[in-house]
């Protein structure tokens, strides 16, 4: 399949399409992702939590997220990618984001990268990487690289005050140049308004039905990342209980001495070649 642009998103709004959008850290993940028709995958930082297992965003640093794009690239050649840049390799000026932001689309052959707020210094970011020539994801909401502001992982605009104060920062951000914006973490109503006083797509994650896609962290919708599952998250498998039991399974037939079969899983040798064996072992 042909890989889509942000023509193509745009495209599928005007036409009232929805875009799939998931999370992907690993070659596997990302070649199954393509496979099943994914729109765009967003290698995030959440691969900190989910894969390095820290218990926040924070650590992830700029070689972590180069890494892990790189598989998903590999994974995923013909899927829109966007690489999440991390804590810190964009706030403290705009020439270190123009830099970061480069290195995921020179090293990693992302697409798109993503970053999170909407005020004024980020609004800053955003114009210049774009001015820069690289598409850029905003994003707003509930932010996990601002939680000590926000007070942890709890949903945004639940007020009509706060509400408006997001929607204004959407519209800020489309004017800096962002190509799209994911909203998480916000009710529907709030969501819905974002997206029909938009000019670009807008991703929810917790954002309600009327956002014009929608992305969930695969680990949660297959049940693999079990420390917790957001209220959002709809689970179409339960992946880690499968994978539990297989190796529940391995370990007790391996102690068992049930597993290798030797007349299933080893090779075989010639008869002969044995016999040759146990003389040579003999002498």
């Amino acid at each position: 399949m042909a890989k889509k642009t942000i023509l193509d998103f745009q495209n599928m709004v005007s036409k009232g399409e929805k875009i799939v959008y998931l999370t992907a850290y690993d070659y596997l993940t990302a070649k199954m992702q393509e496979k099943a028709g994914v729109d765009m995958i967003l290698v995030g930082d959440s691969l900190g939590m989910v894969s390095l297992g820290y218990d926040t965003t924070f650590p992830v640093t700029m070689d972590d997220m180069i890494r892990h794009c790189q598989a998903v690239r590999r994974g995923a050649p013909n899927t829109f990618i966007i690489g999440d840049m991390p804590y810190m390799s964009y706030q403290a000026s705009d020439v270190s984001a123009i830099e970061n932001a480069g290195r995921f689309i020179k090293e990693a052959a992302s697409d798109c990268v993503k970053l999170e707020g909407g005020g004024p210094q980020i609004l800053n970011r955003i114009q210049a990487i774009s001015e820069a020539g690289i598409l850029v994801m905003g994003h707003i909401g509930l932010t996990p690289q601002f939680m000590g502001q926000i007070g942890g992982y709890k949903a945004q605009g639940k007020t009509a005050q706060a509400a408006m104060s997001l929607i204004r920062q959407a519209k800020l951000i489309e004017k800096a140049g962002a190509c799209s914006i994911l909203v998480e973490g916000v009710p529907t109503a709030v969501g819905k308004a974002i997206a029909e006083q938009a000019g670009i797509p807008i991703l929810g994650i917790g954002a309600g039905s009327f956002t014009h896609g929608q992305l969930l962290i695969y680990a949660d919708m297959v049940g693999f990342y079990d420390n917790f599952t957001p209220k959002f998250v709809k689970k179409y498998a339960n992946i880690g209980e499968t994978l539990t039991n297989a190796f529940r399974e391995y370990t007790m037939e391996v102690r068992e001495g049930q597993f290798p079969v030797d007349t299933e899983h080893t090779y075989k040798m010639d008869e002969k070649e044995i016999a040759e064996l146990e003389k040579l072992l003999a002498e």
